[in-house]
C-alpha cells in the first residue's frame, strides 16, 4: 500500500462527515468536490431524480464551468478510491486511471451494469445493508395500512363519513419474502414479532427446507408459485437483475390469493407494471404499496395514482435522516479493511448482476 491513498467525495458531504473520513487513517488524502465539480462529476445530470444539487447556502458556484472541469480532471487523474452514488462519468475509468475501488451509497447496481467501469478493473462495492431499518419498517407500515385499513379510513375522513370497516389482524397471516438480504431478514423479524409466518425465497436455495429463527420456510426460486398462492402479503425485496427483470407478471400475480397484498420495495422493472394495473383495477389481488416503478417519477398520466387499493410514495423506504451517517460508517469501515490489504464488504459481482 503507497504512503498516501487519494480519496475523492464525488457527492455532497458535510463536514463532521468527511472528518471522519479522514479520521480513518494518516495515509487518505480526501479530497470533498465542490459543487460545481460535482455538476460537472455528473455531467450534468440529477444527483437524484428530481433532486439537483444546489449551491451550499444558496450561494452562487465560485468556480467557473471550465475550472470546475479542469479541477475535476486533475482530481480523477490522481484519485484511487472515489465515495460517490451510481451518477458517474460513463468514461470513469479512462479519465481516473489510478483508480481502484468505487464505494457506492446505493445498495442496488443495476444503474452501473451496462458501464464499462463494473467490469474493469475497479472494484465496485455497494451499500448493502444500510437500508435494512428504514425499509422493513416501510414495509411493516405498508402492510399495517392495509391490514388495518388506513387508506379506507383517510378516504372517508376526507369525505367527513363514519364508515365502520371490519379491520384485520396480523397474527397468523402469512408473510411471504422474494429476496432474503438484509432487508427481507429484518422483514422476517419484524413480520415474526407480529406473529406471522414467514416464507423466505433466495436465489442460493436448492430445495425447500424448514426454516430457522422468524422463518418458517425457506425456499428456492422454483417456489415461487407455492410462496405466491400461500401469502397474504408479497415482499419484493430482490435485486435487479436479467433473472428477476418482470418476475411478476400476469401468471404470478393470478398464483396470488384474491386478499392479498403486494408491496415492492426492490425496483420497479421487476414487476410488469401493465399486468400489475389491470391486476388491481380487477381485484386480482387486493392492493398493493408500491415505492419503485418502472419509469421514476411515476408519470402523472399513470393510472396507479388514481386506484383506491395503492398506496404509492415516491422512492422513499429507503430514506432516513441517518441515510449518510450510515453510509459513511460502512465506507469508513471498508476503508479500513482496503487499507490493510483484507476483502471489502459489498463487492459487486457482475455475473450475478449485484
Amino acid at each position: 500500500m503507497p504512503d498516501a491513498v487519494n480519496v475523492t467525495l464525488a457527492i455532497p458531504v458535510v463536514d463532521e462527515f468527511a472528518a471522519r473520513i479522514r479520521a480513518v487513517d494518516p495515509r487518505l488524502h480526501v479530497v470533498a468536490l465542490t459543487r460545481a465539480q460535482r455538476h460537472a462529476y455528473r455531467e450534468g445530470r440529477p444527483l437524484w431524480p428530481g433532486y439537483y444539487d444546489p449551491p451550499a447556502g444558496g450561494r452562487p458556484d465560485e468556480e467557473s464551468e471550465e475550472d470546475a472541469q479542469a479541477r475535476l480532471a486533475a482530481v480523477l487523474a490522481a484519485t484511487e478510491v472515489v465515495f460517490t452514488n451510481p451518477i458517474i462519468p460513463a468514461d470513469i475509468a479512462e479519465r481516473a486511471p489510478n483508480l481502484r475501488w468505487l464505494q457506492l451509497t446505493s445498495a442496488g447496481v443495476d444503474r452501473l451494469l451496462d458501464s464499462p467501469v463494473v467490469r474493469s478493473r475497479v472494484t465496485v462495492t455497494t451499500a448493502s445493508g444500510i437500508h435494512a431499518v428504514t425499509i422493513s419498517e416501510y414495509v411493516l407500515g405498508a402492510i399495517l395500512t392495509f391490514a388495518k385499513g388506513f387508506l379506507r379510513a383517510y378516504r372517508s375522513q376526507q369525505e367527513s363519513k363514519w364508515a365502520a370497516y371490519p379491520p384485520l389482524e396480523l397474527e397468523g397471516q402469512t408473510v411471504g419474502i422474494v429476496g432474503m438480504g438484509a432487508i427481507g431478514s429484518r422483514v422476517a423479524q419484524l413480520a415474526a414479532a407480529f406473529g406471522m409466518r414467514v416464507l423466505a425465497m433466495r436465489r442460493s436455495v436448492e430445495r425447500r427446507t424448514p426454516g430457522e429463527g422468524p422463518v418458517s420456510e425457506m425456499l428456492p426460486p422454483s417456489d415461487l408459485p407455492y410462496l405466491l398462492a400461500e401469502s397474504d402479503y408479497v415482499v419484493l425485496a430482490l435485486p435487479l437483475t436479467e433473472e428477476s427483470r418482470r418476475l411478476i407478471g400476469e401468471p404470478q400475480l393470478r398464483a396470488m390469493k384474491p386478499s392479498a397484498v403486494l408491496i415492492n420495495i426492490a425496483r420497479g422493472p421487476v414487476i410488469d407494471e401493465p399486468a400489475l394495473t389491470r391486476a388491481l383495477k380487477e381485484r386480482w389481488i387486493a392492493g398493493a404499496a408500491l415505492d419503485v416503478f418502472e419509469r421514476e417519477p411515476l408519470p402523472s398520466d399513470s393510472e396507479l395514482w388514481g386506484l383506491d387499493n395503492v398506496l404509492v410514495t415516491p422512492h422513499i423506504s429507503g430514506g432516513t435522516p441517518r441515510y449518510m451517517d450510515r453510509a459513511v460508517d460502512l465506507f469508513c469501515d471498508n476503508l479500513r479493511l482496503y487499507l490493510a490489504g483484507e476483502p471489502l464488504r459489498n463487492v459487486v459481482d457482475p455475473s450475478r448482476g449485484y
